[in-house]
C-alpha cells in the first residue's frame, strides 16, 4: 500500500491522477500544507467502516440458544460506606 500526498491545487488540476493513485492507498489531500482531506476507493472505504456486531446482536443470532453456556455465579460482597 503506497500513501501519496496532494496538494489541493494538484487536486484540482488531475483528478484522474487522485483516483488511480487511491487504487493503491490513501490519497491525503492537503490545504496550505496540511493534511485536510482523506481519498480511498470505495472499497477500502467499506473495509475500515464496515458494521461490528454488537453484543445483542450476538446474542439474537440463530442457534445461539443451542450452545451451552453455564458461567460461575459471581458473589459481591460489599459493606455500607462509612461517611463519619
Amino acid at each position: 500500500m503506497s500513501i501519496t500526498t496532494l496538494s489541493s491545487r494538484e487536486l484540482n488540476q488531475d483528478v484522474s491522477r487522485a483516483k488511480k493513485a487511491a487504487k493503491s492507498g490513501p490519497v491525503f489531500i492537503t490545504d496550505r500544507g496540511k493534511p485536510a482531506h482523506v481519498l480511498l476507493t470505495i472499497e477500502e472505504y467499506q473495509r475500515i467502516t464496515k458494521q461490528r456486531r454488537n453484543i445483542a446482536d450476538a446474542l439474537a443470532m440463530p442457534g445461539v440458544e443451542d450452545i451451552e453456556f453455564n458461567p460461575p455465579r459471581v458473589s459481591i460482597n460489599s459493606r455500607p460506606a462509612n461517611f463519619s
